[in-house]
């Protein structure tokens, strides 16, 4: 009966590599499903960083244009206190 005994051996070790194969296949898998959910992950904070960019670019334009017209104003408020210094020193 040995060659039974070498049959099942060999039955039984087919089924441990089929069982390690599934193994290898179901970690490759689940590594590859963790990869694209980081990729995913990484375009998510590359489109938030442009975003933010372009929020950033936008502000210091805003920033710029609120700064010239607090001159402007300071300018004329120094123009329109001469004038009236310039009233009231008549």
């Amino acid at each position: 009966m040995t060659g039974e005994t070498t049959l099942r051996e060999v039955i039984v070790r087919l089924g441990k590599a089929i069982d390690t194969l599934e193994n290898a296949v179901a970690a490759r898998h689940e590594h590859e499903q963790d990869y694209s959910e980081a990729e995913a992950e990484v375009q998510r904070m590359n489109a938030d960083r442009s975003r933010l960019a372009q929020e950033l670019d936008n502000s210091e334009a805003r920033a710029e244009r609120l700064e010239e017209a607090n001159k402007e104003v300071s300018r004329r408020l120094v123009s329109a206190m001469e004038t009236i210094r310039a009233v009231l020193d008549r």
